[in-house]
């Protein structure tokens, strides 16, 4: 029997309302009011951790393509969850300030997606804290999908705090992912939906960008009808513009507050340099998918490796010791043991309860960080111990053995109805990190030190303050 537990929602929501409530109660901007460093242009914009750069063809961006553009009927655009200060996503607290600025009004704020629930009141300013908490709280956007058909498993029961989730349209809440680095992508959306053909070596050149331009163009054209609210497709001359836009974007951190520029001194740091890095399907694939034949390399990150100076370490001047922890980073992220077992997707299919690996053995794409061939995996940010009460949980039921999951997302199964594939979610490319917080498909972390700290503890790894320190400096410099 199915059981939906929405008869106390209104109460329920209330509760989760003033949790949320608490983490965005003041205004905050998100960047302050620094000034721009000597070579800022419009490719440069500020971030909590220094300056990021996109690098474009022309040198500048175009914001006369239809990218920036309202398409439909509510106002909003590409740039609306795809904004450049921001990694060319959203940031949590870039959208406080927007609520702040517009008192809920700014077109992000659309009931189609931004709330907890279409159903939601957003009558008034308060209301409206309400309705979009989670997209103020943790930067997401609800996705509504339905119950695949012909799944392996049924859906037994729904525990929803906005009282809106059922078989018919499930409410998964999801970042937006990046709008730049595109060409490196192996899987377009978190559980891959928008994928035009599976992204698998060999491939002519290494890079099939027929393919990659048809999986960004059906992005493109579906997030205009649903995200914008469209009355039709736009022609096909509009989506071709935003692929060829978003495809030619190349973003990276430039500037650290305390390191410094990011590519003095034998440093690789920066989106300039970050668009000539090579790249094809496979490239150090660590399940030896490499076409080359080559085989895995765990010194994935070689962005920094001049900086790998002991004796930086004990330098007065805080910018050599800055650039000093951000090379030990470096290290800890290829080379730092990790014993990885309980991943779907990866423990499963090579047949080794447990892999001796590194951050590198999934983030293994040279000195760009996602997998360089689609890998979906199941690390555990789903699974009911880490639901929080503003999350749906959901129940699943395999109806060949009865097994039961609860999870605040099913991921990849939701596409493909395999009971395999629940939990399971692309790893995003790890450039511009520090610009695009919180972090991981469901915003559940806040800080890349909350990012380390969940790893920390799911493997086991038993980091010391100072790893943890050194590997949040490097990541914040991507």
């Amino acid at each position: 029997m199915f059981h939906h537990h929405a008869i106390h929602a209104g109460a329920r929501l209330a509760a989760v309302a003033a949790l949320l409530l608490l983490a965005f109660a003041g205004p905050a901007s998100a960047h302050g009011d620094r000034p721009p460093p000597a070579a800022a242009d419009s490719a440069v914009t500020a971030n909590p951790s220094g300056w990021l750069q996109t690098s474009t063809p022309s040198g500048r961006i175009d914001t006369g393509n239809p990218f920036f553009a309202s398409l439909g009927s509510n106002g909003r655009s590409c740039d609306s969850c795809h904004r450049q200060a921001e990694g060319w996503t959203i940031s949590a607290a870039e959208v406080r300030e927007r609520f702040r600025q517009s008192n809920g009004t700014d077109p992000i704020f659309a009931l189609v997606d931004g709330a907890v629930s279409p159903l939601a009141d957003v009558s008034s300013v308060y209301a409206r804290r309400i309705a979009y908490a989670m997209l103020l709280k943790r930067g997401v956007l609800r996705i509504g999908m339905p119950m695949p058909a012909h799944a392996e498993f049924k859906l037994t029961a729904v525990d929803d705090p906005y009282g809106y989730a059922s078989a018919r349209e499930l409410s998964l809440f999801r970042r937006p992912l990046p709008a730049t680095n595109l060409i490196w992508d192996t899987a377009v959306m978190w559980d891959g939906r928008e994928t035009f053909a599976p992204f698998k070596p060999p491939m002519d050149a290494g890079i099939d960008i027929g393919d990659i331009d048809a999986s960004l163009a059906s992005q493109a054209r579906d997030a205009i009808l649903g995200h914008e609210q469209a009355g039709k497709v736009p022609d096909a001359s509009v989506i071709d513009r935003i692929v060829e836009f978003e495809s030619h974007l190349f973003t990276a951190q430039m500037v650290d507050r305390q390191a410094g520029q990011l590519n003095e001194d034998g440093g690789m740091g920066g989106a300039s340099i970050l668009a000539q890095q090579r790249f094809w399907v496979g490239i150090n694939d660590t399940l030896d998918n490499d076409p080359t034949g080559e085989p895995f390399d765990p010194r994935a990150m070689r962005l920094f490796d001049s900086w790998n100076d002991p004796r930086a370490s004990l330098s007065r001047d805080p910018r050599d010791r800055a650039r000093a922890a951000i090379a030990r980073g470096e290290q800890l992220f290829n080379h730092m043991p990790i014993d990885i077992s309980g991943v779907a997707g990866l423990n499963d299919v090579t047949g080794v309860p447990v892999i001796h690996g590194s951050c590198s053995s999934c983030h293994n794409a040279p000195n760009i960080g996602n997998h360089s061939v689609a890998l979906p995996v199941n690390i555990g940010i789903a699974d009911a111990s880490r639901r929080t009460p503003d999350l749906p949980l959901y129940t699943l039921t395999r109806y060949s053995t009865g097994e039961v999951v609860r999870t605040t997302d099913p991921g990849l199964a939701m596409l493909t109805g395999k009971w395999a594939d629940i939990g399971k979610f692309k790893g995003p490319i790890l450039r511009g990190l520090a610009a695009r917080a919180p972090y991981f498909h469901n915003g559940a972390a806040a800080t890349l030190m909350d990012v380390v700290d969940f790893y920390d503890s799911r493997f086991d790894i038993g980091m010391s303050a100072r790893q943890k320190s050194d590997l949040v400096a490097f990541l914040s410099a991507l």
